[in-house]
């Protein structure tokens, strides 16, 4: 292999060797420098090419995140619509209960009405008793009289024969006399026969007439007492399914909450990205100066001695502990999806620090999450977002750029939490909301 083409080969072979042999010996020196200067341009236009890609890929992410966003104003709008339909069945619903509680009442008074007709009807029912023993005492007297005269009569002879009243007489005016008395007794025989049996009519009427009248008004008030229990069930029933729209409602409403959420998170999200983009090309540029220059490979990271030690690579552990619950799905107690790992510290004001380089797109108190920080890192031009929750506090704010290892907060147990510990997660990606479907395990990409 001759000619420019094995020249080439022979620089980048140099150039190779002097980077593996940075602290070899003064006599290479030369030759090295002499091959970063030949390689030095293919270096670049590949760093550019690549860089131009990483750009494409970054804008893509942008989209998925601004899809996502329009797939949640969706989601949220569709639940204004569910909500406003409740709201509306809820006030039909109240007219109706309305208009039964005003039913109930007219009901409560016509039976009020009612049970005050049959107690007049009652006390009538007693003064006709009151009546029908006087009425009845009557009635036995004249059988007593009849009966006297009966026996009056059986005593004389069997009968009153008035024709021989009449021939007894003496003259025209006993007979006259007599005449008067036998009409007399007759009429009055008559009359008590008569009275006897207007009373006795009297009587059955008057106890048809006001039997009639009790049980008509026990009828209605029987129909209005069912009335009322058939009233009492409709408002029942209303009353249930109001509390369901109630609850359906709570749930939405509970639903949409949770969306805004989301789309809170991922239009921060959006705007750390291009934030992200920025530090990306600090860090080709530090790359490329670091080429140049010829800087000794794996330098040194020196942090707090209070901080968890920072490791090689691109992401390092976020808190010192020991790991009390895996990512995946668990069982007992906690059981379901875990979409992150646990890390537990009993100690005082344990640090947590950033995961990687990158910017912080929430930083913000959470019912679930308690007191929670979200990054989004760039690198090599992918996406990766890192979530740390349950802190007792965090000390990084919005749009706050980070560094590896730099402490963002202290362990605590806020939100949904028992316990001191970090719940950490890591999405290759933007963030997707519960039941999280873009979380991976972090042992992936991290050394625990």
């Amino acid at each position: 292999m001759g000619g420019k083409y094995g020249r080439k080969l022979l620089f980048v072979q140099i150039y190779t060797y002097s980077l593996e042999r940075v602290k070899g010996e003064y006599s290479l020196k030369k030759r090295s420098l002499l091959s970063i200067a030949l390689v030095l341009p293919l270096v670049l236009t590949y760093h550019t090419d690549a860089f131009a890609s990483k750009l494409n890929e970054l804008k893509n992410q942008q989209q998925q995140v601004e899809n996502k966003s329009s797939k949640i104003n969706s989601s949220i709008k569709k639940k204004d619509s569910q909500i406003s339909e409740i709201n509306g069945q809820q006030a039909d619903l109240e007219t109706q209960m309305k208009q039964i509680e005003a039913e109930i009442e007219s009901t409560d008074k016509k039976i009020g009405e009612k049970q005050v007709q049959i107690s007049d009807t009652q006390k009538q029912i007693s003064s006709l008793k009151n009546s029908i023993d006087a009425l009845t005492k009557r009635i036995n007297e004249r059988d007593q009289l009849l009966k006297q005269r009966a026996r009056a009569m059986q005593t004389s002879g069997g009968s009153v024969d008035y024709i021989d009243v009449i021939l007894d007489s003496q003259s025209i005016s006993d007979l006259i006399d007599r005449l008067t008395a036998v009409q007399t007794l007759m009429n009055a025989d008559k009359e008590i026969m008569e009275q006897q049996k207007r009373d006795q009519d009297d009587l059955k009427q008057k106890k048809v007439e006001v039997e009639k009248k009790l049980s008509s008004l026990q009828g209605m008030l029987s129909d209005l007492k069912g009335m009322k229990v058939q009233l009492n069930q409709q408002e029942n029933k209303k009353k249930d399914i109001m509390k369901a729209l109630a609850a359906q409602k709570k749930d939405l409403e509970e639903d949409k909450i949770s969306l805004q959420e989301q789309q809170e998170i991922l239009a921060a999200q959006k705007k750390s990205i291009q934030k992200a983009i920025e530090l990306e090309k600090q860090r080709i540029a530090e790359e490329k100066r670091r080429q140049e220059q010829q800087k000794h490979q794996n330098g040194g990271n020196s942090g707090s001695n209070d901080l968890p030690p920072v490791s090689s690579g691109s992401f390092t552990r976020p808190a010192a502990g020991y790991i009390s619950s895996e990512f995946g799905y668990r069982s007992g107690t906690y059981s379901g999806f875990h979409p992150g790992i646990d890390i537990a510290n009993s100690g005082s004001n344990v640090p947590i620090v950033a995961a990687g380089d990158g910017v912080v797109f929430r930083a913000y108190h959470s019912s679930s999450y308690g007191n929670c920080v979200m990054i989004t890192h760039i690198i090599d031009g992918k996406t990766y977002t890192t979530v740390y929750a349950h802190m007792k506090y965090y000390t990084v704010g919005d749009g706050q750029v980070v560094r590896k290892g730099q402490q963002i907060g202290v362990m605590g147990s806020t939100g949904e939490s028992t316990g001191q510990h970090l719940h950490f997660e890591f999405y290759v990606g933007y963030w997707t909301g519960p039941p999280h479907p873009g979380a991976v395990n972090p042992r992936s990409y991290v050394n625990f």
